[in-house]
Parts: C-alpha cells; sequence; structure tokens
C-alpha cells in the first residue's frame, strides 16, 4: 500500500506526468492576399512540447534559443505536411516560434501558394507521442472556411 502511493506521489511529481487532461492543437491555414503566401499558424500546449521534447531527448528545451527551435522546426516539419493532387508535398517554409507560459505558436509559410493547390493534410503533431492528443485545422480556400479534426486514428485527410 505504501508503495503504491510513493509511486503515486513519484508520478506526480515527474515532469512527464501530464499537467492537464485535454492535449489539444489548432493550425489556422490561409492565403495571404498581400504577400501571396499560404500561412499556417500552429497553437499548441507548451507544456505538451516540452514534455515531448524532455521525453526524447532527457534534457530541458528554451525554446528563445535558435538551437532548440530548430529541434522543434525538425518534429513539426516531419508531423505535419501538406500535399497537392499529385500527392507532392508542397513545400513549408519556417518563419519563427513564438511561446509563453502556455502556448507555443509556430509560424509557417509556402510562398505562391494559393490555398486551393491544397488537397491533403497530415497532422500527427504530438499525437505520437500523446494518444489522446487531438487536433483541429481550420482550413479557408476560396472564401470558405472548412475545420478538420485529426487524431490517432485520423492523421491524414483530403480536402476535397
Amino acid at each position: 500500500m505504501l508503495k503504491g502511493a510513493l509511486a503515486a506521489v513519484v508520478a506526480a511529481a515527474s515532469p512527464l506526468a501530464p499537467a492537464h487532461r485535454f492535449h489539444a492543437g489548432i493550425a489556422d491555414i490561409s492565403h495571404n492576399e498581400r504577400t501571396g503566401s499560404l500561412e499556417i499558424v500552429h497553437t499548441y500546449m507548451a507544456h505538451d512540447v516540452e514534455a515531448l521534447l524532455m521525453n526524447v531527448y532527457q534534457r530541458q528545451f528554451d525554446m528563445t534559443d535558435p538551437d532548440d527551435q530548430a529541434v522543434v522546426r525538425k518534429y513539426i516539419d516531419k508531423q505535419f505536411w501538406l500535399a497537392d493532387k499529385d500527392g507532392k508535398r508542397i513545400p513549408l517554409n519556417w518563419v519563427g516560434v513564438t511561446v509563453d507560459t502556455d502556448s507555443l505558436t509556430v509560424f509557417q509559410e509556402a510562398p505562391g501558394t494559393p490555398a486551393e493547390k491544397v488537397e491533403t493534410i497530415h497532422n500527427a503533431v504530438l499525437i505520437d507521442f500523446l494518444p489522446d492528443q487531438a487536433n483541429t485545422v481550420n482550413f479557408t480556400a476560396g472564401g470558405s472556411l472548412r475545420t478538420f479534426g485529426f487524431s490517432a486514428g485520423r492523421i491524414e485527410i483530403s480536402v476535397h
């Protein structure tokens, strides 16, 4: 009994223990008429991203450090992508990242790419680490907003 109680206390104190019961992310994809770029803005719970990085690399990360941002970039590039009707990935440029106590926001763009070029969205960000992660993508194309849900059982969606 005491061992079980001690294990529960240790697990609760662990930096990998969930600080909340709901794991969610949101991404907005839209075309910027002024720049001609397709813009993607992702927002994830900072604690979840930090827990993932700690689990994989066994160290703390500082999201203001360009080297640590590069690790996040590599992960996002692997877990999130867009493809055209031929299944070819649309190149996404990394614009930057901001972080506060609650959230991590990632900015990407595809210069000279209209939203209508997107056929498939693949979003597995944090789903590989948190099986109950739910990601929402708001996709604006042709003046119309559509919302898609991504989960462990659904990481890729055709938008047409």
